[in-house]
């Protein structure tokens, strides 16, 4: 079977869901240092020792508002991959009923989500604790307990960035060097007998204090040397978290239904800044856990599709999708398509209303233009690797609930 549309309008969405959160916890950090640039405009008046003395007083100030913003962003991020979490399984979910006939989708299997499962994706450092996560059903062998299937907190302790890091320690990174990088443009700048408006222009550039008119992409280009390098690490740690939690939660609903799914595909088109190795594993098929998943690398945006096992749907009783859609057909909405339909091509000839649901209506000219350019799909990969739109996890969970 082909991939399903609405894993490709899931991953444009989860796009959208990662800059939204990247905003949010790069205007508490811009602010921060418009803040400390702010006070060292001040200092310009005072006497050599007066003016040193201010200066180590703001240095200092800077360092401790940055840790503070270190652990509080690393808790709003949980907070967010939590709720990620939830709304993903619960996608998934539905998607494999709308794959099965009307009558057998009480066959899926849900997932539960521990209440410290993304806790545990951004503070527990694996290498320095004794984890061991089975797989729900490798559990019930050994354990002789009923089989559940849950994302744990253990679970979640064993999922690190691409480096291996844990997502605390990155954020407590960004905190240390930005702090320092601020320290050093201002020596070198007062050591070079620079005015202070012209340290400032270069720390923050055009940015201003509780900006928030501007997308992130804006943020950055108008940004300077303090503010500009760090924005780019904090949406590409959420992007990469966001791919991490979505891709864990959708491989466990996975695993919780292996008599409707045994295998996986890898989905890698939606990136047209693909890296190497997601384009060597784009559509390959692979047995669950036994088999890479995204992210492979920072940035990643690649997914997962389930691959039905329609004959051991037939042994169970129930007919395969294709038998009820049509051989060579697929789903997709208001009725059927050939199975080889891309989702650019789908779009393409959707109503300018349904485009504008997928896309954002001041986009659909640009994905017209596009679309005519270089044809529908890789329209589409081009569209999501540049759209810099947002959406609260509000906003995902009522698109989701309302579909």
């Amino acid at each position: 079977m082909a991939t399903p549309s609405s894993f490709y309008r899931n991953a444009i969405d989860l796009n959208r869901y990662s800059n939204g959160v990247a905003r949010q916890i790069v205007v508490v950090y811009n602010d921060i240092i418009i803040d400390s640039v702010n006070q060292l405009r001040t200092i310009d008046e005072l006497s050599a020792p007066a003016k040193a003395a201010r200066l180590r007083a703001i240095l200092a100030q800077l360092k401790e508002s940055l840790d503070t913003w270190s652990g509080a962003s690393v808790q709003t991020l949980a907070g967010e991959l939590q709720g990620l979490a939830l709304l993903q399984s619960e996608f998934v979910t539905n998607e494999l009923k709308e794959l099965l006939p009307r009558g057998s989708q009480s066959a899926v299997n849900t997932v539960e989500i521990s209440p410290q499962f993304a806790q545990s994706v951004v503070s527990v450092d694996p290498t320095q604790i004794n984890v061991v996560a089975l797989s729900d059903d490798l559990t019930a062998a050994v354990t002789g307990a009923p089989q559940t299937f849950s994302l744990t907190a253990a679970k979640g302790a064993t999922i690190t960035l691409p480096n291996g890091e844990v997502i605390e320690k990155a954020f407590r990174g960004i905190a240390v060097d930005q702090a320092e990088r601020f320290n050093q443009v201002i020596r070198q700048g007062l050591l070079a007998g620079e005015p202070t408006p012209a340290i400032a222009k270069r720390l923050i550039g055009n940015l201003q204090f509780g900006e928030r008119a501007k997308t992130l992409r804006q943020l950055v280009q108008a940004g300077g040397q303090a503010t500009a390098i760090a924005n780019k690490q904090i949406l590409t740690l959420v992007r990469t978290s966001v791919n991490q939690v979505a891709n864990a939660a959708s491989q466990q609903v996975y695993e919780a239904n292996q008599d409707i799914t045994k295998k996986y595909r890898y989905v890698a088109t939606l990136d047209t800044r693909t890296s190497a190795i997601c384009r060597s594993l784009d559509g390959k098929v692979f047995v669950y856990g036994k088999g890479p998943t995204p992210p492979q690398h920072f940035n990643c945006r690649s997914t997962t599709v389930p691959v039905i096992d329609e004959k051991n749907l037939e042994r169970m009783g129930i007919r395969s999708p294709e038998e009820v859609i049509g051989k060579g057909r697929r789903a997709a909405m208001g009725g059927t398509v050939p199975a080889d339909t891309t989702y650019g091509e789908w779009l393409q000839k959707q109503s300018k209303k349904t485009q504008g649901e997928v896309l954002g209506p001041s986009k659909v000219p640009y994905f017209e233009l596009l679309s005519k350019k270089y044809g529908p799909q890789q329209a589409l990969a081009k569209f999501v690797s540049t759209d810099g739109s947002e959406l609260t996890l509000k906003e995902l969970k009522e698109r989701y609930e309302s579909a």
